[in-house]
C-alpha cells in the first residue's frame, strides 16, 4: 500500500519555472553525413558557440518535412536552422536539391502564417566547416534576438 502511493507521487509532473531572462531557442536540423560531422567537428576543436541551438540529426536534408519546421516553431522555437551538404556533395545523390526546391514555398507558407521568414534559414555546411557553422550559429542568435521571441513561445511575448 505505502509503496503504490511513493509510485503515484513520483509519477507528479512539475513545471519548471519560467526563465527570467529571454534567449533565442534554435532549432537544428542537420544532415548526418555533412553538417552533422561539422558540428561535430566543431565540439570536437572545442570552438565556443551559443549554447542556444539543439540540434535534430537527419540522414539527408532531403529527407526534411515542412511540417517538422512547423512543428518546432509551434512548440516554441524562436528559429530553425536546416543545415545539409553543398550541391554535389550529398551522399544521397540529389538529397539537397530537394531542400533546395522545398525552402522557398516554405518561406511563402510560414509568411502567410503571419511568421516572419527569417525565422528560418538554410545553409550549406560540410563536414570541414566546423568554425564557419560556429560563426553561423552566432550571427543567426544575434539576428533571431533582434527580431525578438518566436510567435508561440509561452513564456514571452513580443
Amino acid at each position: 500500500m505505502a509503496k503504490a502511493k511513493a509510485d503515484k507521487n513520483i509519477e507528479t509532473k512539475y513545471e519548471l519555472a519560467p526563465p527570467k531572462e529571454w534567449t533565442p531557442f534554435i532549432f537544428g536540423i542537420f544532415c548526418n553525413w555533412c553538417s552533422f560531422a561539422g558540428a561535430d567537428q566543431a565540439g570536437t576543436s572545442r570552438m565556443q558557440r551559443p549554447a542556444n541551438l539543439r540540434i535534430m540529426r537527419v540522414m539527408c536534408s532531403g529527407r526534411v518535412e515542412a511540417h517538422w519546421i512547423l512543428e518546432a516553431l509551434k512548440e516554441g522555437a524562436d528559429a530553425v536552422l536546416v543545415c545539409g551538404c553543398h550541391i554535389g556533395d550529398c551522399h544521397y545523390v540529389e538529397g539537397n536539391f530537394k531542400t533546395v526546391r522545398r525552402m522557398p514555398l516554405l518561406f511563402k507558407m510560414i509568411e502567410q502564417f503571419g511568421v516572419n521568414p527569417k525565422r528560418i534559414r538554410f545553409e550549406f555546411i560540410s563536414a570541414s566547416e566546423g568554425a564557419e557553422l560556429t560563426e553561423l550559429i552566432k550571427e543567426y542568435s544575434e539576428e533571431i534576438r533582434k527580431i525578438g521571441p518566436g510567435p508561440f513561445n509561452k513564456y514571452f511575448k513580443k
